[in-house]
């Protein structure tokens, strides 16, 4: 069985379609600043409606790290390293970190985007040891 697709809404659209084309987005409120992730209606530091998408270099830092063994359903191959990283450029992201084996994804680790298409429509991000090609 293969894994399940995200489905775009109306806020994750733009975030979508510049993942199919190998760019990483994220919300930047110009109001206060903040960059956050995942997209919501209001930014989650000043509640304005106002923010828009804005590009990311997609390079990080590996602030927390768990390895899943236990899928969360049908379609993910186990185990697999899941991490909240830090974006250089500022905000977090939930994603997984492909390192080859999990257990060499650590904190602290240097990180870069790299998307892998699931789709003809939808690409996921990805983050990958920066030192690798």
């Amino acid at each position: 069985m293969s894994r399940p697709v995200p489905v775009p809404t109306a806020l994750s659209r733009p975030f979508w379609d510049a993942a199919r084309h190998g760019e990483l987005v994220v919300p930047h409120c110009p109001a206060c600043s903040l960059r956050f992730f995942v997209p919501e209606p209001a930014c989650p530091g000043c509640l304005s409606r106002d923010w828009q998408y804005a590009p990311s270099a997609g390079r990080g830092t590996v602030y927390s790290v768990t390895v899943v063994h236990r899928a969360p359903g049908p379609g993910f191959e186990t185990p697999y390293a899941l991490a909240v990283v830090d974006l250089d450029d500022g905000g977090t992201l939930l994603t997984h970190v492909d390192a080859g084996d999990p257990g060499r994804v650590v904190i602290g680790l240097r990180v870069r985007v790299d998307f892998r298409a699931l789709t003809d429509e939808i690409a996921l991000p990805y983050f990958v040891p920066e030192n690798t090609h």
